[in-house]
């Protein structure tokens, strides 16, 4: 067993990012970190252009991006955990899960009109 829950780094500023990690953590087991939060210890295992995306980060991993989504999401359920195990198996998926990552995560503003939570960054 881990010593922590695996954090969900998040957008604390962005309602759709709230939103999400609010949902994630309501359905699984995840401390929600957003980036206004992060801790010196934290903040030096993320990427440099850590705020272009959310981030999982586990006692022995950092996942970024539509991979910390896909992780999270496989710690939700194990229905989730075994449809990416297929997944995995396809060629270019890794590649199609960022493209899908990332055309979600530039529509977030979008997004937002239709699900969100006041960001706490800007209470």
């Amino acid at each position: 067993m881990s010593e922590h829950p695996p954090r969900l780094v998040y957008d604390d500023e962005c309602g759709f990012c709230t939103w999400c990690a609010r949902l994630a953590d309501d359905l699984g087991d995840f401390e929600l970190v957003g980036f206004h939060e992060l801790t010196p210890d934290q903040r030096a295992r993320l990427p440099d252009d850590y705020e272009t995306c959310a981030h999982l980060l586990t006692d022995d991993a950092v996942y970024d991006c539509g991979e910390a989504m896909e992780q999270a999401l496989a710690r939700i359920h194990p229905v989730f955990d075994a449809a990416f195990e297929v997944l995995r198996a396809v060629p270019g998926y890794p590649s199609l899960r960022e493209k899908l990552y990332r055309w979600g995560a530039d529509r977030r503003d979008w997004w937002g009109k239709i699900v969100r939570c006041d960001p706490p960054a800007k209470n």
